[in-house]
């Protein structure tokens, strides 16, 4: 058990990879805080895997606080935090991107990542250290067209990820982001725009491996990063794409 008696706050944890990374992080013995925008969800996922649950919204500083104090309150600490929590727009040109769209694209996919910092990592720095895991995408390494601010927001978290990672080594925190390429989730028809058999055939038609990522490739990935294993590994965006980015 790789993660046991780790006290791990997931982000996004009600469906998708987030509910893969809970149900691998449970597995493997940690203490799960399963954080969801949607609170019935959240408290599904955790109640099958014996872990507490939040509503939250992850864009907002207020939000923030509360799962620090959550966290502190119910755990005494927080070790492991994965940021996965994030959303896209449907396919189309960047100039049709409404800016309420693009507001909300930056504040969930990368404004968070600020918020988990100022919140989060304090509390990794007062019990001597952690590892933190943002879940990013082959979007920010390959993009996609008429993915723009998606593909953006998403480098930008491997940039943030990189920096933090150098911040925060000489003080005991790990920081690193996992990529995945495009999975059955919640969030592929919207990168689809459609979902039709000749469409998936054009996207699987990108991963020399054949098939979308699962839940359960990003959970893998995710907690290897985040235990005491990977002790000399930080500051990486580890591609889990099936060789799409090659």
């Amino acid at each position: 058990m790789q993660l046991k008696n780790k006290r791990a706050l997931i982000t996004g944890g009600g469906s998708g990879f987030g509910a893969g990374i809970v149900a691998k992080f449970a597995t493997e013995g940690a203490q799960v805080l399963v954080v969801d925008i949607n609170a019935e969800a959240a408290q599904a996922v955790a109640a099958a895997h014996g872990a507490r649950s939040a509503r939250a919204d992850v864009s907002k500083a207020a939000d923030w606080a509360a799962l620090a104090a959550h966290m502190q309150a119910e755990f005494g600490g927080c070790d492991i935090l994965v940021n996965n929590a994030g959303i896209t727009h449907l396919p189309q040109p960047m100039g049709d991107v409404e800016e309420d769209e693009f507001d909300r694209i930056i504040a969930v996919n990368a404004k968070s990542v600020y918020h988990s910092a100022r919140h989060i990592v304090p509390l990794m720095l007062a019990g001597g250290g952690g590892a933190l895991v943002n879940i990013a995408s082959t979007a920010g390494i390959s993009p996609r067209p008429n993915l723009t601010w998606y593909n953006a927001s998403k480098g930008w978290m491997m940039t943030a990820t990189q920096s933090m990672a150098v911040e925060l080594a000489p003080r005991g925190v790990r920081v690193n982001a996992v990529c995945p390429v495009a999975g059955e989730t919640p969030l592929l028809q919207s990168f689809m725009g459609q979902d039709t058999p000749e469409v998936r055939a054009k996207f699987l038609a990108t991963i020399p491996i054949g098939r979308f990522s699962t839940p359960a490739d990003i959970a893998e990935a995710t907690a290897f990063l985040a235990s005491d294993a990977a002790g000399m590994i930080t500051g990486i965006c580890l591609p889990v794409d099936g060789g799409r980015c090659i």
